[in-house]
Parts: structure tokens; C-alpha cells; sequence
């Protein structure tokens, strides 16, 4: 199968502003219910979206000027709480493509990472700058690119930064596993001989 590489992802932004931003707030647990994740398209941040009768409490994510945003501009310790996997992927399911916050939860990042949602961090003070520009110019192009680590747009170049072996993953197309065991067959064979077979009885 062909490597899914990951290098450069552009598209505008949208501000999800606030610290210790859990996966409770960012997928609510009675979604978790669901057979796919493919049904978790459009349920991210739905409390934080919508009231209980279904009104939008306008939050950024459902602003017009924000539509078809594909990277979430977030704060420090994005994705906190319990580990589901469910909230990357309502994140990714709903269109977005990367995260840029301040500072991300372990396994948050973990989970995302696996299912090739970069998250990246950057600076209080160059978020701030981010925010300001999409805030003043939602239309704005940012585009993050995993090999200069850099979120840039039109006269605005912002370092970001992420451990260098999930970088190396995403943008050699090395973070899918199921791909990974498919392309090495040889490999996986010879480690199946060395497995003891399992007795009946």
C-alpha cells in the first residue's frame, strides 16, 4: 500500500482559545457509543457548540468566516482527562486536519499522532499572534509544514515545534500501522514462526 506522507497542511484556522482543554469537553461520553468513528463527523466540541435544545451557543467552530477551517489554533495542555481515543478522531472525522496549541496531554498527542493528526506547539506569544490574524482575517491561508516546523501566512512566519520521532512518522507516511504491517509481510511471516502455537484442548 502507498505511504499516506504528511508535510504540509494548509487551509485557514480557527481559534479554540482556553488551557486544559479535556477530550470530556472535546467529544462528550455519550457519543462513545457509536460503530464507527466515521459517525463522530461533526460532534466535536458539540457541548461546547450547542445548547441542550440544540441551539448554537456561536462558538468559533460554527462562525461562518471559520467554515472549512482545517487546523484548530487550541491553548496549554490540549486534549487533558481520560485517554478515549474517540476525541482525536471526532476532531479529524470533523475536517480538521492539525492542531497547533501551546502544550498537549501524552496521550492525546499519542492518539493523535496515530491516526495522523499532527499536533504541534508553539509559543504563548506566537499563538497569540496566530489568533490575532485569524481573529482580524478568518479568510487567512496558514500553512504548517512538518519540515521547516513552521506556521506561516502571508508576512507571518511562526516557529512550531513536536518530538522529532513522530515528526519523522508523519511526514516519511511511517504513523499508519495497519499500512506499516501490510508493506512489510516478509517481516511480519518470520515473526509469526517465532510465536508458539496455540493448544486446543
Amino acid at each position: 500500500m502507498p505511504l499516506n506522507k504528511i508535510i504540509r497542511i494548509s487551509g485557514k484556522a480557527v481559534p479554540v482559545p482556553g488551557a486544559d482543554m479535556d477530550t470530556d469537553r472535546i467529544i462528550p461520553a455519550r457519543f462513545l457509543k457509536c460503530i464507527t468513528f466515521d459517525e463522530l463527523a461533526g460532534t466535536m466540541f458539540y457541548d461546547e457548540r450547542f445548547h441542550t435544545d440544540g441551539s448554537s451557543k456561536n462558538h468559533p467552530i460554527d462562525a461562518p468566516q471559520h467554515a472549512g477551517a482545517r487546523i484548530i489554533l487550541g491553548g496549554e495542555n490540549f486534549g487533558c482527562g481520560s485517554s478515549r481515543e474517540h476525541a482525536p478522531q471526532a476532531i479529524k472525522r470533523s475536517g480538521i486536519a492539525a492542531i497547533v496549541a501551546e502544550s498537549f496531554a501524552e496521550i492525546f498527542f499519542g492518539n493523535s499522532s496515530g491516526i495522523g493528526l499532527p499536533c504541534v506547539c508553539a509559543s504563548h506569544a506566537d499563538l497569540e499572534q496566530a489568533l490575532r490574524r485569524t481573529e482580524e482575517e478568518p479568510q487567512t491561508e496558514w500553512v504548517l509544514d512538518l519540515e521547516q516546523m513552521t506556521l506561516c501566512c502571508p508576512g507571518l512566519s511562526l516557529p512550531i515545534s513536536m518530538p522529532e520521532e513522530p515528526r519523522q512518522a508523519l511526514t516519511q507516511g511511517r504513523w499508519d500501522a495497519v499500512v506499516e504491517l501490510m508493506n512489510a509481510p516478509e517481516a511480519v511471516a518470520r515473526l509469526a514462526a517465532t510465536l508458539p502455537n496455540p493448544s486446543c484442548k
